[in-house]
Order: structure tokens, then sequence, then C-alpha cells
């Protein structure tokens, strides 16, 4: 599978949990070939079902490692901020729902980084709905979200901090 030469910018967070992810997935795949090697010197039957979800879990996994292993060697640290304020990869946001007047933080990141586990804060990826309204925007701008249920919500952006 040929992957896109793009560019993938990360947080330093970001980049550690990749990293932190990609080992785990490692170790997941040392102990899923050895399950499979345990099921291949026992199973006599080559229609063995069990045979068959080793394979399916150890393939499963050589491609999630293969594309975490591609993210990361496509990555760059974002490093420097020069929005003046405005809302770019990395920002920590503080968004008001403005009819239900509730506040929420969220870090905007690239989609690789946020379909990544772990962190304390929540992350919303540029590509979402969301995440293409925020960009760019500053403290105070309100914006509405057209959700995928017809839906809209209205948001104020209430501070940024990087």
């Amino acid at each position: 599978m040929v992957q896109a030469t793009r560019q993938v910018r990360l947080t330093r967070e970001g980049y550690a949990r990749l990293e932190r992810t990609l080992e785990q997935e490692q170790r997941r795949l040392a102990e899923a070939t050895r399950i499979l090697q345990e099921q291949m010197d026992t199973s006599a039957d080559t229609e063995d079902t069990g045979l068959e979800d080793a394979k399916r879990e150890k393939m499963s996994i050589e491609a999630r490692i293969e594309e975490l292993e591609d993210t990361l060697a496509r990555a760059s640290i974002i490093e420097e901020h020069g929005g003046a304020g405005s809302i770019e990869l990395g920002a920590i946001v503080t968004l008001t729902n403005e009819a239900t007047k509730k506040d929420m933080r969220v870090q905007v990141v690239s989609a690789p980084e946020a379909a990544v586990l772990g962190g304390t804060l929540p992350r919303i990826s540029e590509d979402s709905p969301v995440g293409k309204q925020l960009m760019g925007r500053k403290p105070d701008e309100t914006f509405v979200v057209n959700l995928d249920n017809g839906k809209q919500v209205k948001y104020r952006v209430k501070n940024v901090e990087y």
C-alpha cells in the first residue's frame, strides 16, 4: 500500500503518545506471533478457526504498526505558533456552547494525533467539523457548526493558549 508523503504535524506530547502506542503494538505483535506459532504447532486441522483468528489478529496488529511507523516517519513537531493569538494546531481552546453556556477545553491536533488514546485533555482533529471551524479564530469570535444529524451548535472562543 502506497502512503501519501504528506507531512504530519504533531504536538510533542502527541508524538510521544504515538511512540508509546507503537511500542505497545510491537509487544502485542510478539505475543500474537507466539500464540499463532502455538496454534500452528498444536492444530491438526488446517480449517481450525482458532488458527484463522490468530492469523487475522496478527495481520491487524502488523497493519497498525505499519500505519504508526508511517505517521512517525512523516511527523514534524509543532514548535512555533505565529498566529498572534489565533487558533493553530496544538492550541488549547476553551469554548463556550452558546445554548447551554457550558465551557469545554479541547486541544486542536492533526487527525493521526486525535486518533491516539491517552492524555488529559480531549483532542479535536483539525479535519473534524468543529476543528475546521476553529482554525484561525481568535478569542471572542463565535461560529456555528453543522452536525451530521442536521443540528447546529453555536460556540464562542473564550480563550486560546499554547
